[in-house]
């Protein structure tokens, strides 16, 4: 519910205050007080459209902040999470600011958001009803679900499979679509995914190969480079075998050196050491002469190996260039393409199986469908009825309102029917859609009629009301404010009268007030005690406070309302 609302250089409204309650809560006042303010402030909190005019003269800006109680798990906490804001302490802190030049900007749960997220939350928070303001239950598809929660389980078990089933259909509808519409270009890219994988199949190549070709390669095309350098490190450290001069390669000299370290090793052991560490040098040196030997041995120039591997570098090469970075990747291309390519070619059996899927989705779809539109041509009359008697209390006993439902020549979200309300404000006038049809005063009422059939089956928080008793007067006003008592048992109501008949049902009774100098401020809103109530009504019906004849009357509609309530 709306628990406070603060208002700053609103119209007439320097700075209020409206602390509300749950329930029935009335706003009163003298004329140019500043009444409808109220409404105006709610609706910028919600969306409404930001009209620079509404600035109070001399003001930079109005201002409007609203403290909200919503439910901590439910969708308006997650909306407001995922535009980045939070709660206070269970309430959600809204405010809207207009400058004098037309600048809009919004805020909710502490973050700046832009003003189309208000109107978005505000479907689950309020129902505002004033001439200026956008009806909630005039949009299409608010009154076709508002019609089947009227109609209840009778509509919610075929809906809930005609959903089910709409949304399979959609799915192979467009799968269908895709598989028949696109046939020329899957053909194109099954040639080419089918070229592809016969080259790689016909060179074959396997994984790490190329790096093993590109090793060969360098070992073959450089030969006789590497046999020379392992011959000449090999003479260099073990000599050359043939040679007939003093020792000069390094395994001679290693050997020299430890011969004389141990023939006196024995008269100091640091020296022993050494020795020791000369003949570890001695072993590993020859082990590396051996190995040079042995390599330069192998090697052998072999230009058809070369030319045979340099040819194979080049295919894979080819593969590379085409298929990916390496050899690797290749591969999984090929991998990746098998499997599409398999799911290509099975594409006309798929098809089949679709079409078959499609037609057996169509005939439920027909089928749900139309179960779907008896059952709420039946609510729709009964609908139509209630709406229908509850006007004839309020004032407009020549009204008719009628719950068209027609249907769409395509399946839709929640079936074939189109569900629009139409009033005919007197006998013989067609039934017009209801903005077309009522005056504001007149729409006022009708959506009051409508949400009081409407409890429990469009649920909404809070209700708005402005204007709903304009041309009601006498027992009519009676009806008006015993009906928004009935509302205000399941939500919070918050209505501007001008009516005692009405306000008297209030469970919290504000008045506005001006002062001296024609302004309101902070304490020009005050809630209303008894007393303060019986003189507020008195002054609504005789325009005295302290008329006996109007205190009486007005203690008189109070105990009617209480009685009632």
């Amino acid at each position: 519910m709306v628990e406070e609302v603060r208002i700053q250089n609103l119209g007439v409204i320097e700075e209020a205050v409206l602390e509300l309650s749950p329930g029935f809560n009335v706003v009163t006042g003298e004329t140019g007080a500043g009444k409808t303010m109220v409404v105006t402030s709610l609706g910028l909190l919600f969306g409404g459209r930001a009209d620079p005019q509404r600035v109070r003269p001399g003001a930079d800006r109005a201002n409007v902040e609203g403290r909200i109680i919503v439910q901590q798990d439910g969708k308006v906490s997650a909306r407001v999470e995922e535009a980045g804001g939070e709660l206070d302490e269970g309430a959600l802190i809204v405010t809207r600011s207009i400058s004098s030049e037309g600048r809009s900007r919004a805020h909710l749960g502490g973050r700046q958001v832009p003003v189309a997220m208000l109107i978005n939350i505000a479907d689950d928070l309020v129902a505002v009803h004033g001439q200026s303001d956008q009806q909630r239950l005039l949009q299409a598809g608010r009154q076709r679900a508002a019609l089947d929660r009227f109609a209840g389980d009778k509509v919610a078990k075929p809906l809930r499979g005609y959903i089910g089933a709409y949304r399979r259909h959609r799915d192979v509808t467009q799968r269908l679509e895709e598989l028949t519409t696109q046939a020329r270009e899957r053909a194109q890219e099954a040639d080419l995914l089918r070229f592809g994988l016969e080259e790689i199949e016909k060179i074959d190549p396997k994984p790490g190969e190329d790096e093993r070709l590109a090793a060969d390669e360098q070992r073959l095309a450089h030969a006789d480079a590497l046999r020379t350098a392992a011959t000449t490190a090999h003479e260099a450290l073990q000599g050359d075998p043939t040679a007939t001069t003093g020792a000069t390669d390094v395994i001679s000299l290693l050997s020299e050196a430890r011969h004389a370290l141990e023939a006196v090793r024995a008269h100091d052991e640091a020296l022993a050491a050494q020795a020791d560490r000369l003949s570890e040098a001695v072993y590993l040196v020859s082990d590396v002469a051996a190995e040079l030997a042995g390599y330069a041995e192998a090697i052998e120039s072999d230009p058809a190996l070369l030319a045979s591997v340099q040819d194979r570098q080049s295919a894979l090469s080819g593969l590379i260039r085409k298929y990916g970075a390496d050899v690797a990747a290749v591969l999984q291309w090929a991998e990746h393409s098998a499997a599409r390519l398999a799911e290509l070619d099975s594409d006309d059996d798929r098809i089949e199986e679709l079409r078959a899927e499609h037609d057996d989705l169509t005939r439920q779809l027909t089928e749900l469908s139309t179960e779907l539109t008896k059952v709420r041509t039946e609510a729709a009359e009964r609908l139509s009825e209630a709406i229908t008697e509850e006007l004839a209390a309020l004032a407009m006993p020549h009204a008719r309102v009628v719950v068209a439902v027609t249907q769409l020549e395509d399946f839709g979200p929640h079936g074939v029917d189109e569900v629009e309300l139409r009033l005919a404000s007197h006998p013989g006038a067609p039934p017009l859609p209801l903005h077309k049809g009522a005056s504001g005063g007149e729409l006022s009422r009708v959506m009051l009629a409508i949400e009081v059939v409407f409890a429990g089956a469009d649920p909404v928080p809070t209700f708005v009301f402005d204007e709903v008793d304009a041309g009601v007067g006498g027992k009519a006003a009676v009806e008006v404010g015993r009906r928004l008592a009935r509302l205000a048992k399941s939500a919070q109501v918050i209505v501007v009268t001008h009516l005692p008949q009405v306000a008297a049902f209030a469970d919290q009774h504000l008045v506005v007030e001006k002062s001296n100098d024609g302004r309101v401020v902070r304490s020009g809103v005050t809630a209303l005690d008894a007393a303060g109530r019986v003189r507020e009504l008195s002054r609504m019906l005789a325009g005295l406070e302290d008329s006996e004849l109007g205190r009486a009357h007005a203690e008189e509609l109070l105990s009617i309302a209480a009685a009632e309530r």
